[in-house]
């Protein structure tokens, strides 16, 4: 009978042993948990930490193109926050918006403001409460509608410490082309390559003022912002080249002809109108620009003799459009080539004070050259 007694205690003295081993098992359990998740707290805080301060850095601290955002009048912080994403000015929306708030930054300026994504948020804050860019450029560079490379690389040169020969050589190089294509593929694709193309970037160098914040950017920077801007103005035409199955090489083309022989804007879409006319009834072109471009000078007057130059660029002895742009192109000229008039013209002159008249008929045409061209030599 006393063995009974001392085999419960040796039962019970078990089950002791057993719940000291569960607890210290239960123990060290908890000890990995709390240590994982205090570990990825830890990591997270780390993470999100890393996260907003990136995310408050300039989008691109070397760029120099200068986005243009309106911001309307009653903007609150989140439509602010939200315009500047859309635009690229900054990362993110949420994390610019706290740090205003953080900062107790508000009244801000309505208006169109020229910014970048090399601006710091603080500076975004500056510019957007005083209705003025924070960042001042260092110098600008206007590129004027109608202007070949080459004229653009000697306008760049007189502005910047690029010259002319290092200009060409990089916008005529393939690299640069190369570049241009892998990075606009939608805008500048194979076509700039095709055979004949004198230069591949002729026409894609936009007309405009371009900002600069260093004193000597390269060439690459310069030709970027360029480049970039034929692409911002072209992209809004994406729409009606491929319901026509156009191309934007062909766009820019036929703008640049209009650019080239147009004085006013109405004068484009008439003009614009002209050759719409004459390729329907296949008819060449003929328009002098060309020529001047096929000879590779620039003459104030296209001789008779100049127009039997043998070119691909010759529009009097080839039809249908040159094989690229002969000169750049600006927004009106864009707008025009997509939106002609709806005339019956097929001809037009413009007289020594550059006012271009036009007719529906060879015989009208002949009118127009006796009166307007003839009789102002005589």
């Amino acid at each position: 009978m006393e063995k009974q007694p001392q085999r419960k205690k040796e039962v019970m003295f078990q089950r002791m042993l057993e719940q000291k081993e569960e607890v210290r098992t239960v123990r060290k359990i908890v000890f990995w948990i709390v240590s994982i998740v205090l570990a990825v707290g830890i990591i997270g805080s780390f993470s999100i930490y890393t996260y907003i301060k990136s995310a408050l850095k300039p989008v691109d601290p070397d760029s120099e193109k200068v986005v243009e955002v309106e911001i309307p009048i009653g903007s609150g912080l989140d439509i602010i926050s939200e315009r500047l994403e859309e635009k690229g000015i900054i990362k993110n929306a949420r994390i610019f918006k706290y740090y205003a708030k953080v900062n107790n930054e508000s009244d801000f300026q309505a208006g169109t403001y020229g910014l970048t994504q090399a601006m710091t948020p603080d500076e975004l804050l500056q510019s957007l409460k005083t209705g003025v860019v924070y960042r001042t450029p260092t110098f600008t560079l206007t590129i004027p509608e109608g202007l070949t490379l080459d004229q653009i690389a000697k306008r760049t040169a007189d502005k910047t410490s690029v010259t002319a020969e290092e200009f060409m050589q990089f916008v005529t190089s393939d690299e640069a082309v190369q570049r241009y294509i892998t990075k606009y593929p939608d805008v500048v694709t194979d076509e700039v390559k095709q055979e004949n193309v004198r230069y591949a970037l002729e026409g894609y160098l936009f007309p405009a003022t371009y900002s600069f914040y260093e004193e000597n950017p390269s060439v690459e920077s310069i030709v970027d912002a360029m480049v970039d801007g034929t692409v911002q103005n072209v992209i809004p035409f994406q729409g009606y080249l491929e319901e026509h199955e156009k191309t934007p090489h062909w766009l820019l083309t036929f703008a640049s002809l209009l650019e080239k022989e147009a004085t006013s804007k109405a004068d484009r879409e008439t003009i614009a109108s002209v050759f719409y006319n004459r390729i329907e009834e296949g008819m060449p072109l003929q328009t002098d620009p060309t020529v001047l471009y096929a000879l590779g000078e620039h003459k104030d007057r296209v001789l008779h003799e100049d127009l039997k130059v043998e070119d691909a660029y010759n529009t009097y002895q080839n039809k249908g459009l040159p094989p690229g742009p002969i000169a750049n192109a600006g927004a009106a000229s864009l707008q025009a080539a997509v939106e002609p008039s709806d005339t019956k013209y097929l001809f037009f002159l413009a007289d020594k004070d550059g006012v271009n008249h036009f007719a529906k008929t060879y015989d009208e045409h002949l009118k127009n050259k006796a009166e307007y061209i003839d009789s102002q030599n005589k």
